[in-house]
Parts: C-alpha cells; sequence; structure tokens
C-alpha cells in the first residue's frame, strides 16, 4: 500500500495529461496520434466508429487483427453498407457480443444511404444511428469531430474514481463519474483527451499495482492521498451466473463436410452459424441427448464443451455422428477444412472441436 500522504490534493488539469499524452500516446491503427495530427492528418470518422464499435467489451490486442480484416476488405463506410450480411458476420466471427456485428451493418447502411457516406458530427446525430449509444456516440464525437463530449470506458471510469475518490459502488455511481469527466474535458483538444484517458487507465492506472509515480494526475489523486488507490473503482458485489444445459449435434459427412444452419437474426448469436443444437435451458429435464437430435443417425457422445456469456454459464453436451451428405433444406454442408470461412462462434467452434478436434488447426 502507498503510504498516505499528508499535503492535500492540487486540482486535477487536462493540460497536465495533455502533455503526457502526447509523449506517452499508443499507437494504434486506428489512432491520429498527435504527431500525425502535426502533420494535417485528420480522424477518419469510419475508422474511429469501426474501432469504438469493436472495442466494447474487447481488448485492444484482439480488436487489433479483426479491425486489419474490416478495413481492408471494406475501407469505408459505403463498401461496408454494400456488403453481404453472411460476409460480415463471418469476419466478425470469434470477438463476440454479436449484436454489435448486427448493428454495425444496420449503422453502416444509414450512414451510407440516409447520411450520403458521411457520419453525424453531433453526439445527438451519432445517437441516433442503428446501434449507436451513450458511449459511441460521445468516443465518435470527442475523437473524430474533436466535440467536448464525456467519454466514460472501463478504464476511464477507473482513473476518475481514483481520482476523485469516488466510493459508491458501480454501476450505480456512472452517473457521478460521468459528470466529472465532463467538468474535466477541456474545450481544446477533447478527442485527445478522451484518448489520453483510456491510454492512462490502460497502462498507468491500472487496476493492480497502478504505477502511481508516473501518473500525470499524482498531485491531484485523492485514492492516492488516501493511500489505497486499488481499492477503487469500488464495484457492487457480483451475482452468480445461472446455468443452462443442452445439446449440440456434429454431422460429418463422407466427403469430409459438416451440417450447419443459420440463426435467427434475433436474440443471442443471431445471424450467426451453428451446428443443431437444442434449446438451452436451465431446467434439470432439459433435453441434452440423442432424442433430440435434429435427424435419425447413429449419434455418439463427444465429450461435454462450457461456455460463459455475460448473463449465464452454458454446458452442452456434443454428439457426433458420420453419415452420407443428403441435401437438406435448413442447412448447408461445409468443408471442415474451411470451416473458419463461417460465422461460427467461439462456443460453436468449442462444440465442432470437440467432436473434430483438429477441425481449426493452423492449416499449413
Amino acid at each position: 500500500m502507498t503510504p498516505r500522504k499528508t499535503e492535500i490534493p492540487s486540482s486535477p488539469k487536462s493540460s497536465d495529461l495533455l502533455a503526457w499524452y502526447d509523449r506517452h500516446h499508443r499507437d494504434l491503427p486506428w489512432r491520429v496520434s498527435p504527431p500525425m495530427a502535426a502533420r494535417g492528418i485528420k480522424p477518419d470518422p469510419y475508422r474511429v466508429w469501426l474501432s469504438e464499435v469493436m472495442l466494447q467489451q474487447t481488448t485492444v490486442q484482439a480488436v487489433k487483427a479483426y479491425f486489419e480484416v474490416f478495413t481492408s476488405r471494406w475501407p469505408t463506410v459505403t463498401d461496408l453498407a454494400d456488403a453481404e450480411t453472411a460476409d460480415v458476420m463471418a469476419a466478425w466471427a470469434g470477438l463476440g457480443y454479436y449484436a454489435r456485428a448486427r448493428n454495425l451493418k444496420k449503422c453502416a447502411e444509414a450512414v451510407a444511404y440516409e447520411h450520403g457516406g458521411r457520419f453525424p458530427d453531433t453526439e445527438d446525430g451519432l445517437k441516433a444511428l442503428p446501434g449507436i449509444g451513450d458511449y459511441t456516440s460521445a468516443a465518435v464525437a470527442a475523437i473524430a469531430f474533436d466535440r467536448p463530449a464525456a467519454v466514460m470506458d472501463g478504464n476511464v471510469e477507473r482513473v476518475i474514481s481514483r481520482l476523485y475518490a469516488i466510493s459508491d459502488p458501480l454501476p450505480g455511481a456512472k452517473p457521478q463519474m460521468k459528470a466529472k469527466v465532463a467538468a474535466l474535458t477541456p474545450s481544446n483538444r477533447p478527442g485527445d483527451f478522451a484518448q489520453a484517458m483510456m491510454d492512462l487507465g490502460a497502462t498507468t492506472c491500472t487496476p493492480k499495482r497502478p504505477s502511481c509515480i508516473l501518473c500525470p494526475f499524482k498531485e491531484s489523486c485523492l485514492a492516492l492521498a488516501d493511500g489505497d488507490p486499488e481499492r477503487y473503482p469500488v464495484k457492487a458485489a457480483k451475482k452468480a451466473k445461472p446455468l443452462r444445459r443442452g445439446a449440440a449435434f456434429v454431422a460429418v459427412a463422407g466427403d469430409g463436410t459438416v451440417f450447419l444452419k443459420r440463426r435467427e437474426d434475433r436474440g443471442l448469436l443471431g445471424g450467426m452459424t451453428e451446428v443443431p443444437t437444442t434449446e438451452w435451458t436451465s431446467r434439470r429435464d432439459g433435453e441434452t441427448g440423442t432424442d433430440a437430435a435434429p435427424f435419425v443417425a447413429d449419434w455418439r457422445a463427444a465429450g461435454e464443451i462450457t461456455h460463459v456469456f455475460t448473463h449465464f454459464e452454458l454446458r452442452l453436451s456434443v454428439f457426433r455422428a458420420d453419415v452420407t451428405r443428403v441435401e437438406r433444406n435448413d442447412g448447408w454442408w461445409a468443408p471442415v477444412t474451411n470451416l473458419d470461412a463461417e460465422a461460427l462462434p467461439t462456443v460453436m467452434k468449442k462444440a465442432v472441436s470437440a467432436a473434430i478436434p483438429d477441425a481449426f488447426k493452423t492449416k499449413g
């Protein structure tokens, strides 16, 4: 624990953070860094928006490869709007929170076809687009258009809660935190300020063992003055995730193909690809055996997989059948060697891998 300080902390200054950001900013593929801005390069609203949607509930490291794929295949928002939905969902597969991908496509279409390919440059205008809420509208307005918007993600919550020693637990403390961020956001370089707050939380004001000695706010931080920065942010106690069960059926044809289906557009994993499954139920007498198979075959147990979603834990009993390929009108047969091209979410890749262990091994 950091020793208690005796001096009264000074008020935080956004200029201190911006000076730190000029020296210590992260170089990210979607970002216009201060040296780039000095050369007259402007942020691309499409790239800012795309990165912010991808980064929700996902790490920077995980997003980089997906961002490169999307911007290579669809360099502009109109390109993305014109893309096949199935291709977009397949490119998103593995990134999780699949409603984001569906809304991404709808938003691209709205910008391309209703706004002439140009994003609105205000929070209210951005928020009127499909799938854009408070956070994304503020982030795009600030970073892409330099609007003085209060941007608050998990990193910013941590920084601001420590800076002002906000003891009310999350999520209830969010309005209080956002008010503090809004008051601290400068009218000059608000986009850089937003990104600086995110970088500070990601690299310096970390959840464990923050590098307080390197922080530009160290003279102003009330949590540091109190000697216990890691106490913040205070979070409400987590509830145990409920358990749901079901079964997944992996049918493998003699020609090396697997039977796949497309999920309904609505609901969890909507629009993504799957192997046939039962309903996912919390009932102990739910369908988890071969009696619930999609068609008659010699189904054999291939193991059980577990996948944790945001609101529940799922356990699927996996069954495999080696069958003769018969064309069906409720799905299609995809080559095992090309399953990476399908819009299979992680839970379905787990199910397939239980039945076909080398299905997703790196192809040489």
